[in-house]
């Protein structure tokens, strides 16, 4: 893999990621832009103990311009975008709207005006955007193998990279696909967050975990993967991997993809690993985009180890879950999901394993 870093107009680095043979990255971004100016915040939650980010200054990030206006497909003459090169394999760059910057405002008060119990901190960290093509009509599923593994390859990389900023505590890689998530760039990308806390899910697993141990003597994650490898849940498998729908899906249709070797991240996997997962993870997003009759808007998101806690007790795995629950429907999260976090899920984990095993990928 061959890794090169330049500068966009505005200063943000923009990292280039191609096969060996690819001829070098020079393209100059020959746009006039502003800095960017970031001016977010984390206000913690004293009543929940989280940290929530304010992050006023996106409300005027680009909302789904049409295709030909894409930021995200390659630079053309009479029409620069983000990535100045005229094509590129896998492309990352600092996004121009990032909720968390390592050049915010660090002169911040110590607590939210009017409430002392409210702690604020400058709202550090680092956004990227992962462009997996530049074809601005393909999907994760259609890649093929070999960009698959770039793409895993770049992710490693980038959390290996962000892992090493100081002041930086976890970093979450994921995908948002489909207008029903959210998502407003309809080029297939991912983003990575380097957040200065560890989030609220992977403290609560932890916690899980520990007194799991304490309880039992057992180890939680390694029991319940040794449980799901053979499970009425299993949607795929190979030697490497395996992907199950969970017992106590939260989604309409929710799979979690966990290496059957622990390793606390995506840096720790080794080359047949990442071959492997590759493999495993077309195969499921091609049952999710095949199960009904038109592709499942879904998000992916990794589950990794913390950068500084935890580590010993983590098991790398990837959620990858669809908010539709039939054709033209949405599972929407309301009242008891919304506001108390209790989800009811409109499916049965088992039939929803059997229906993405029977899917027939073209």
């Amino acid at each position: 893999m061959i890794r090169t870093s330049r500068r966009l107009a505005d200063g943000r680095e923009i990292v280039y990621f191609d096969a060996d043979g690819t001829p070098a990255r020079v393209a100059e971004d020959t746009r006039d832009l502003p800095p960017v100016g970031t001016h977010s915040q984390l206000r913690r939650d004293a009543l929940l103990g989280e940290w929530v980010v304010i992050a006023a200054h996106r409300q005027t990030r680009t909302f789904l311009p049409p295709a030909d206006q894409c930021p995200l497909c390659p630079s053309r003459p009479g029409r620069p975008t983000e990535v100045p090169e005229a094509d590129y394999q896998v492309a990352v760059f600092e996004n121009r709207f990032p909720s968390l910057s390592t050049a915010v405002d660090r002169d911040v008060p110590p607590t939210a005006p009017g409430a002392p119990l409210a702690e604020l901190r400058p709202g550090f960290g680092r956004c990227e955007v992962v462009l997996f093509t530049s074809d601005h009509d393909q999907h994760f599923a259609g890649l093929g193998r070999d960009r698959a593994r770039l793409v895993v390859d770049v992710w490693a990389d980038r959390t290996a990279e962000l892992g090493g900023i100081d002041g930086v505590e976890q970093v979450f890689c994921f995908e948002n696909s489909g207008e029903e998530i959210g998502v407003t760039l309809s080029h297939p990308h991912g983003q990575i967050y380097a957040y200065p806390f560890v989030t609220p899910r992977v403290e609560k697993v932890l916690a899980s975990v520990r007194r799991h141990r304490e309880e039992t003597g057992g180890d939680l994650f390694a029991e319940v993967v040794e449980s799901e490898r053979t499970g009425p849940r299993v949607v795929a498998a190979n030697e490497h991997w395996v992907a199950f729908v969970p017992a106590a899906a939260r989604w309409p249709y929710e799979v979690q993809l966990f290496p059957t070797r622990r390793v606390p991240d995506l840096p720790a996997l080794d080359d047949a690993q990442r071959d492997a997962l590759a493999e495993v993870y077309l195969d499921v997003l091609g049952r999710f985009a095949h199960r009904m009759d038109t592709p499942m808007p879904y998000i992916a998101a990794w589950n990794q180890a913390p950068v500084r806690t935890g580590r010993e007790d983590w098991w790398l795995h990837l959620q990858l879950f669809s908010l539709r629950r039939a054709p033209g429907k949405l599972k929407y999260l309301a009242g008891s999901e919304s506001g108390m976090g209790a989800f009811i899920t409109d499916t049965n984990p088992e039939d929803v394993a059997e229906q993405l095993r029977n899917v027939v990928v073209p």
